[in-house]
């Protein structure tokens, strides 16, 4: 069968878009702090990898900004962009997706962020682990997917990020660049250029497939039941605390431009 040379350009075109946008292998976000290779799990967990490439490749992540940075914790973005002030945009979201939790939430990984309650909640809004949070993480809501690694040398711009001042408002624990403590609270309202902002997040990997070359932990715990005396954040005395305090942390950026709404 003879096809067009317009079709057969759409099939070499269409089949090179699908490959780029479905299979990439290495990310990188472009932030005004430095840049930070992920790779992606695109066969460990390739429902959240289309998922987050979907925004990626819309130009959904441009100038957005990381609204949360707890210590020894997450940097958590994807959600807003910067409007005036402490009044940011928020991104707009799309479908949910299946939560994958095959993989622990250790130091160097990015995962999904959702709502309380539902583990299949995922959109838009990802976090960096800045640390090994599997004890949290692994179990609460189902467990939080992780669908990437940080390429190791790229962790210190990371890890820089926590020197930063940081201004509590209504999205969490906001790191902020030339811009003091003081400035937080009295009235002194920010710039776009106090921010950190992710300004691309760019494939810069998709021929190969490299998921399985990679050094991956796997979630342990998410076959653990409530009672059965594991890390589930609601049944260990001391550890339950610890476990609900970052887990509402999480939602904390999710939440915040609701609560302003109904203010």
């Amino acid at each position: 069968m003879k096809f067009p040379i317009r079709a057969a350009v759409c099939l070499t075109t269409c089949a090179a878009f699908f490959s780029s946008h479905l299979h990439a292998t290495i990310v990188e976000f472009v932030t005004s702090q430095g840049n930070v290779r992920v790779n992606l799990h695109d066969t460990t967990t390739p429902k959240t990898v289309e998922n987050f490439l979907s925004y990626v490749n819309d130009g959904a992540y441009q100038d957005t900004i990381i609204h949360r940075l707890e210590h020894n914790f997450v940097v958590q973005g994807g959600g807003f962009k910067y409007d005036n002030g402490f009044e940011h945009v928020a991104v707009e979201a799309g479908d949910t997706v299946e939560n994958e939790p095959e993989l622990s939430n250790v130091k160097g990984t990015i995962a999904m962020a959702k709502v309380a309650g539902n583990p299949d909640s995922a959109t838009n809004q990802w976090f960096f682990n800045i640390a090994d949070n599997s004890a949290n993480l692994d179990l609460q809501n189902g467990g939080f997917t992780v669908f990437g690694q940080v390429v190791e040398e790229d962790m210190p711009v990371l890890e820089a990020m926590q020197d930063l001042t940081r201004c509590l408002n209504t999205y969490g624990n906001t790191p902020m660049f030339n811009y003091s403590a003081e400035q937080c609270t009295d009235g002194v309202l920010p710039g776009y250029e106090n921010f950190v902002t992710v300004y691309a997040i760019n494939v810069i990997d998709s021929n190969q497939v490299t998921d399985s070359e990679l050094d991956k932990t796997p979630n342990t715990l998410i076959d653990q039941q409530p009672g059965n005396g594991g890390n589930n954040g609601g049944n260990n005395g001391g550890g339950s605390s610890g476990g609900g305090a970052a887990y509402w942390l999480l939602l904390l950026g999710a939440f915040g431009l609701l609560r302003k709404r109904l203010k």
